[in-house]
């Protein structure tokens, strides 16, 4: 960038200060950026005085403010509108519940039965309207004529909507008195007069406290958002501090350790090879204690003995083996001579016997 483009600290400082002061949307703006590209901060300059915080031109923010005022206006007649229709289907509930349960007077069954036909009729009128007729056939062949004919006298509807409206603001009070109630419970044993004045000031504290609930979500993304910066930093630091110590153990412990341990080894060698032995004398001390001279010697008489019988038991075994050997070699041929010779051997034994037994029956 030429030198002619960068402006002076001064003037960088002044810049400063006027596209912050400025409505416009947050950026992250340093002295230095501001030196370094002067003709950047005088476009910030001139598109400020044409768009307000969020971005917005004046024209198109001041339309939506209007928009908004006007969508807030329709849902406001909305909400009054429904929740008059609820208040008004509640009644007509309450109304065929008492009646399951109690008598109810010939008033009260008027008034709820012109007020059921009124709302019928009223809702069967908007169904038939001019909108409707254009693009479906008239309800069950009806003209909006012959429905207005159903309404009730208009003696009884000027008597049912005044009645209506003190069954209505009767209603309100009892929801009012609950959500008071709800919101506040040390209210339930206060007098009508007193949790009217309650319910008066109920709409400004739940105000407050949405707005209070509202700055307090802010604060808490913005800790989360700090929390967030401040973990990451605390890992790399982490990290930093975990290749620090490895490096100290490697440079200045290691070659300290590596000795110690061969001191170690050697020395539980030694203790070793000490415990062994100490095993070993302990065992002889036993045997001596146990076992004199005499016992001694005559053990290794009995020893030889043994030895001696066992090496004779070793050679019949094996002369047993080159026997057994042979007599395999010879095949199955040996085989039918020994079983031929083995009944000769039994048929001899038995007439061995039976010369015996005739001897001694002689005698």
């Amino acid at each position: 960038m030429a030198s002619g483009d960068f402006c002076a600290p001064g003037e960088g400082v002044e810049m400063l200060l006027q596209v912050c002061g400025k409505q416009f949307p947050p950026c992250a703006l340093t002295e230095e950026d501001l030196i370094q590209n002067p003709h950047f901060s005088k476009l910030l300059l001139s598109l400020s005085q044409h768009v307000d915080e969020s971005g917005l031109s004046l024209t198109l923010a001041k339309e939506q403010a209007q928009a908004w005022s006007e969508v807030r206006h329709r849902k406001t007649a909305w909400l009054r509108y429904e929740i008059l229709q609820r208040v008004i289907q509640e009644l007509l509930v309450d109304y065929y519940v008492k009646a399951q349960d109690t008598n109810l007077t010939s008033e009260d069954k008027k008034f709820h039965e012109t007020l059921e036909q009124r709302l019928l009729v009223t809702e069967l009128t908007q169904l038939s309207g001019p909108g409707q007729e254009t693009e479906l056939p008239p309800l069950l062949g009806l003209e909006r004529t012959d429905l207005l004919e159903l309404m009730p006298p208009s003696q009884d509807f000027v008597w049912m909507k005044a009645r209506l409206q003190l069954e209505v603001e009767e209603q309100l009070k009892r929801k009012c008195f609950t959500l008071l109630c709800y919101h506040d419970p040390s209210s339930d044993t206060d007098g009508d007069t007193l949790k009217a004045a309650k319910v008066w000031m109920l709409t400004e504290v739940l105000v407050r406290e949405k707005q209070h609930c509202l700055e307090a979500k802010g604060q808490q993304k913005e800790q989360l958002v700090l929390l967030e910066k401040k973990r990451t930093t605390y890992s790399q630091v982490l990290l930093r501090c975990l290749a620090l110590l490895q490096r100290l153990l490697q440079e200045h412990r290691l070659q300290t350790k590596s000795e110690l341990d061969r001191i170690n080894a050697q020395y539980l060698e030694l203790k070793c090879s000490a415990m062994i032995l100490r095993l070993r004398m302990e065992e002889l001390k036993v045997l001596s204690d146990t076992y004199s001279a005499e016992k001694v010697e005559v053990h290794r008489l009995i020893r030889d003995r043994l030895e001696g019988a066992i090496r004779l038991q070793e050679q019949d075994l094996e002369k047993s083996r080159l026997v057994l050997h042979t007599y395999e070699a010879l095949g199955e041929d040996f085989e039918s001579l020994v079983r031929e010779y083995t009944q000769l051997r039994l048929a001899a034994d038995n007439k061995r016997w039976a010369l015996q037994e005739l001897s001694k029956a002689q005698r």
